[in-house]
């Protein structure tokens, strides 16, 4: 429990602090609706689902006021380098800015689901008690006429009963403010959460992207539901309604003081209180990423490497990077509106920023394709370029220890991470911290390790010639292979250097033993504090943060590893 509360401990307490707040936002407006006096007579027409309605509302007010803030990355970026005297362990929330975006959208399709639904009851529940299905005081309520010139006094907002009684609620859902902007907020979030479903993100990205943007019609349509005023409440009258007195004389309304006819009204419209804010940020955000889409970027250098790998070395002025950053690309002329993130592989001391770019997908495979036919020497087509952004791998000089974990194309942060550190020991660099480096990096095909091995050569020789070979220990892992291959590397086993890479570090074939290495590492650095690094995927994500609690020392003098992940 110790080791998973050094590596969580933070993040649960944030979940808990958000799902208290929306536990309470829902039970208190739950009994405000339930137990007002203001709602005595709507509640008399709706009965429970009133509070039903109104509880996940509030929520959801809630939740759409923070659904806009984990992806503000200008924000995010600014925050977390405001948090640099705070500490690693605050930083890493930033990282998780997706998974809580991700937890709040769920939220939001959630109450969503429960407000449509007790929204649909009440529909019937009006147009019941329109056509006098239920009790005299119900009927009487429906019937009540506007009693000003406003009109805006009554209480059943089902004023209509020309049409057909199974016709009406449809009518009315159709017509009114609340029931057609109801309507499509609700299928532009089915829209949208569908496909954000994995399979769709990773097969279909540009499907994902477009419709990701209907966030527009969702806010705008958010916005003006409330204008609907279909839930309504009682208002002060002179002289007061005694609704004790008054619910049984209804035959008295109007004639006796005591009993004048009640008189209702809808609103105010909330929703925009709590979404102005981070509507009003993020049109900055926006407004900030046009601006640098319109900053020129020149092209130094264009490299197809094997594995359908595209390197791009690229210039723009006044752009500063950290290790492990990546920036949002578009190219208008595949599409005007789409852009991807790519991790930079260059180092912060070089005068350019570069990505590589892995064929997968309709984008990049267009882009790649373009970039094909070229004429050499010639600049490609405008890039649009936004960033850099940071993510976790920007704290991996924080620690004395690191362990970098790449999959595939994944190892790209770590590239400009082993580039940085040959940077820095080539002028002797007295601020490095960092003293020990472990690097793994898992493949499934031999031509991925090709693009990046040059870099490891010359790292390894660096080291040797500064008497620190063990200050970078990698290990290089093949997951995929076929017969013809398994013979050639058998006939030249006893070679000095690796036969796919050409490297001293012969590679490893099959997946690493994990807890072989956490322990090897934990026994090599005794007292120090470990920061593990991954660029992969999710599985594997999970398996190395159980990893770093199981071999994290609760003694804080012993070693303890810090999980990170990128996210993008």
């Amino acid at each position: 429990m110790g080791n998973w509360i050094i590596n969580n401990g933070l993040t649960a307490f944030i979940l808990v602090v958000w799902m208290g707040i929306n536990i309470f936002l829902f039970v208190w407006y739950y009994f405000f609706y339930d137990l007002g006096d203001q709602f005595f007579y709507t509640r008399h027409l709706l009965g429970h689902a009133l509070a039903w309605a109104r509880a996940p509302a509030a929520v959801l007010n809630f939740n759409c006021l923070l659904i806009l803030l984990p992806v503000c990355r200008n924000l995010l970026s600014l925050l977390r380098g405001s948090f640099v005297c705070c500490g690693r362990t605050m930083r890493k929330q930033l990282d998780k800015n997706l998974s809580f975006h991700k937890l709040v959208a769920y939220m939001i399709a959630l109450m969503t689901a429960v407000h449509m639904i007790a929204h649909l009851l009440n529909v019937e529940w009006y147009n019941d008690t329109r056509r006098g299905v239920h009790d005299p005081l119900s009927l009487a309520l429906s019937n009540l006429e506007d009693s000003d010139i406003n009109n805006t006094t009554y209480l059943n907002p089902i004023r209509n009963i020309d049409t057909a009684a199974q016709q009406t609620p449809t009518y009315f859902v159709f017509t009114s403010i609340a029931g057609i902007t109801g309507v499509i907020i609700t299928l532009s979030l089915i829209l949208i959460i569908t496909s954000s479903m994995e399979v769709i993100r990773r097969s279909y990205f540009e499907v994902f992207w477009y419709t990701h943007h209907l966030f527009i019609i969702f806010f705008a349509g958010l916005v003006i539901h409330g204008a609907g005023y279909i839930v309504r409440k009682q208002v002060t009258t002179d002289p007061p309604h005694n609704v004790t007195f008054c619910k049984t004389r209804i035959n008295d309304w109007g004639r006796i003081p005591q009993c004048p006819i009640p008189q209702f009204s809808g609103g105010p419209a909330q929703t925009w209180w709590w979404v102005i804010g981070p509507m009003i940020l993020y049109l900055c955000e926006r407004l900030l990423r046009f601006i640098r889409y319109m900053q020129a970027v020149k092209y130094r250098k264009i490299v197809m490497h094997p594995s359908k790998v595209l390197e791009l070395q690229l210039m723009k002025n006044g752009f500063k990077m950290e290790v492990g950053q990546y920036v949002f690309l578009n190219c208008p002329a595949i599409s005007q509106l789409e852009w991807h993130p790519f991790t930079m592989t260059s180092a912060p001391e070089e005068d350019f920023f570069a990505v590589h770019i892995r064929s997968a997908g309709d984008w990049t495979d267009k882009l790649i394709d373009i970039m094909q036919q070229l004429p050499e020497g010639t600049q490609g087509p405008k890039m649009g370029v936004d960033g850099p952004f940071g993510t976790a791998s920007e704290d991996v000089f924080d620690y004395e220890v690191s362990m970098l974990v790449g999959a595939g194309i994944g190892v790209t942060p770590f590239a400009s991470i082993l580039k940085s550190i040959w940077y820095k020991f080539k002028i002797s660099n007295p601020k490095l911290r960092t003293r020990k480096i472990y690097f793994y990096w898992i493949c499934r095909e031999t031509h991925a390790f090709e693009w990046f091995a040059d870099l490891l050569q010359v790292l390894e020789r660096e080291m040797e010639e500064r008497g620190m070979a063990d200050f970078l220990t990698y290990k290089l892992y093949l997951t995929g292979w076929d017969q013809g291959h398994a013979t050639h590397v058998g006939l030249r086993s006893d070679e000095d250097t690796d036969v796919v890479t050409g490297l001293k570090q012969k590679t490893h074939y099959g997946r690493p033993a994990w807890d072989k290495e956490f322990e090897q590492v934990r026994k090599e650095n005794p007292t120090s504090v470990v920061g593990t690094f991954l660029c992969g995927p999710a599985v594997l994500a999970t398996v190395l943060s159980k990893k770093c609690a199981k071999y994290s020392d609760v003694d804080p003098r012993k070693t303890k590893f810090y999980f990170n992940k990128e996210n993008f």
